[in-house]
Order: C-alpha cells, then sequence, then structure tokens
C-alpha cells in the first residue's frame, strides 16, 4: 500500500496531491505540498503522523496558517492541517476545552459569551489555538501560558500524556511542544469568572488598538520578527530608514514596521530577501540582530 493509499484509509479526511500551500496561508504564499492531510480527529491526526513516521517522510502541522512562510517550491512531505479539530467545550471551574485546531478569535468569543475572562488579549491574533500553544502566542501584555492549565501532547514515540502548566516549558515565543517536536493535541484554559459585558469591552478595546497600528487589510504571517530585549523590532526598523521599503511583492509596512506583507504577488524569495535586507541595515544602524518569529519551512 502507498502512502498517499494508507494516509486515505488512516487519517479519515482528505488527503489532497500537490496542493498549493498559498492557499492556507495568512501570507498567502507557497508552493505545493506533495500531500496535503486533513485528518478528521484528534486518533486520525496521531495515525498521519505516526504513518510518515514509518514510512520516513518529513511531516508538518499546519494550523490556521499564520506565522508560517512556505519556499516557493513547497513542502517535501506531509502537510498536517488541524482545520477540522476545531471543537470547544465549557468546563467546571472556569475551564474552556478546545481543540487545537480551533481559532483562537472564536474561543476568545466563546469565553466572552460564557463570562470568562482572561483570553482578551488573543482576541485578534489570527491563529489556532495549538499554533499559539506552539509559540506561546503573546499580545497587549497577555500570553497563552498565564491561561493554560493542561495541554494533552502526542510525543515523538507516539505516546500521549497530559501535561501540566508548570511543565510546558514555556518562554518567549516557546514551549515544550516546540522543543520537543511534539503535537498539541488539546488545551484546558483555566480562566476568571467576569461580565460578559466587562470582557466585551477589553475585546473591543484591544481589537481597536490592532487595526489602528497593525496592517490587517494585508496578506502577512504577522510581526516578523521577534521583540529584542530593551527594543521594539517595529521603531529599529522604522529608524534605519525602511518603512515602505519593498523587493518584488514584498514590503515593509508603512503602518507597522514590524510587518512584512504581500502586495499581492510576493514570492518567498521576495521575503527572504527583504527579511535579510531589513537584518543587516538594522544592524548597521543600531547593532542589534533582528531574528525572524515568522517560521521558514519547505523549500
Amino acid at each position: 500500500m502507498s502512502i498517499s493509499e494508507r494516509l486515505a484509509a488512516f487519517s479519515g479526511g482528505q488527503v489532497l496531491l500537490h496542493e498549493d500551500l498559498k492557499k492556507h496561508t495568512t501570507f498567502r504564499i507557497g508552493g505545493p505540498a506533495d500531500w496535503f492531510v486533513v485528518p478528521k480527529n484528534a486518533d486520525a491526526l496521531a495515525s498521519a503522523a505516526r504513518i510518515c513516521v514509518e514510512e520516513n517522510v518529513p511531516y508538518f502541522l499546519l494550523g490556521k496558517g499564520s506565522n508560517v512562510l512556505f519556499g516557493d517550491k513547497g513542502f517535501r512531505g506531509v502537510v498536517i492541517s488541524t482545520k477540522m479539530l476545531c471543537g470547544y467545550t465549557l468546563l467546571a471551574g472556569n475551564r474552556i476545552h478546545a481543540e487545537v485546531g480551533a481559532e483562537l478569535k472564536d474561543v476568545c468569543a466563546f469565553a466572552q459569551t460564557n463570562g470568562l475572562s482572561g483570553l482578551e488579549f488573543a482576541c485578534g491574533i489570527p491563529g489556532s489555538v495549538g499554533g499559539a500553544v506552539f509559540m506561546n502566542a503573546g499580545a497587549y501584555d497577555g500570553e497563552i501560558k498565564n491561561v493554560v492549565a493542561t495541554v494533552t501532547v502526542l510525543r515523538p514515540d507516539g505516546s500521549r500524556c497530559e501535561i501540566s502548566q508548570d511543565d510546558m516549558a514555556f518562554g518567549y515565543r516557546q514551549s515544550l511542544v516546540q522543543s520537543e517536536k511534539s503535537i498539541a493535541l488539546d488545551v484546558i484554559f483555566q480562566l476568571e469568572a467576569s461580565t460578559q459585558e466587562g470582557i466585551a469591552a477589553k475585546m473591543a478595546d484591544l481589537q481597536a488598538k490592532r487595526e489602528s497600528k497593525q496592517p490587517l487589510e494585508m496578506a502577512s504571517a504577522g510581526s516578523t520578527f521577534k521583540r529584542p530585549e530593551g527594543h521594539f523590532a517595529g521603531k529599529l526598523i522604522m529608524d534605519a530608514g525602511l518603512r515602505g521599503h519593498s523587493i518584488g511583492g514584498a514590503q515593509v509596512s508603512e503602518k507597522h514596521c514590524g510587518f512584512v506583507i504581500n502586495k499581492g504577488n510576493a514570492t518567498a524569495a521576495d521575503v527572504l530577501a527583504l527579511i535579510a535586507h531589513v537584518q543587516e541595515t538594522v544592524q548597521r544602524h543600531s547593532g542589534v540582530w533582528l531574528e525572524p518569529e515568522v517560521r521558514l519551512i519547505g523549500e
């Protein structure tokens, strides 16, 4: 049985060949994946990952496709999409259980509807629960680590276990899932009771700030660079005279210099060249080396 047949038999969902990855990322950039698999549940996801290991084929787990730049030649292997693992439910004790493919904004809205506070900071982050845990996503002085109770993970050896927040090794854009190459399957958030009106007001305020400062109307992967210690990447880039600087279809956003945007026809090569130019220029100007936050994947 071929790997395509095995994936189709065990994933329980879609298996697409040579699927363009630009359809599945917020950057709208990326060549084809050899296989693009959409498992129907956590068991099917685990089966797809196991098949990849047995067939010695690389695989990459993809949520909402933010914070990712796929190469122009795509990905030689299997991209496993979590978009069907999108459920979330209310638990006792001010907790919410969410599958990794659930959109953060949807879980935030669900929390607000149920009068649960703590996730307001994440209401505008354009990613999935799994991606947020992987990167310890944060904004406006909030971080995922502050609201996670436990994470169920699939470890590289195929075992599953529930890991407490204390053992998740959360750091700035870091987590245990990332460092040990595990797969997060679901998350339990620990929140606090509050008023629906108060939560809604805070979410609206943060969203207004995002819309006024960030180029949400343009295709991007989110913040392109990590925050350097003692600095802000966007200001360093602006001070280096790079506001609006373009290479091909990629541009340093004029609205927020910390974002590289796709003006409509950017290639991954354009983005990578612009990232390198920004890094070199900023280092010459301020002595600070900017480390990419966006993940660079594939060929």
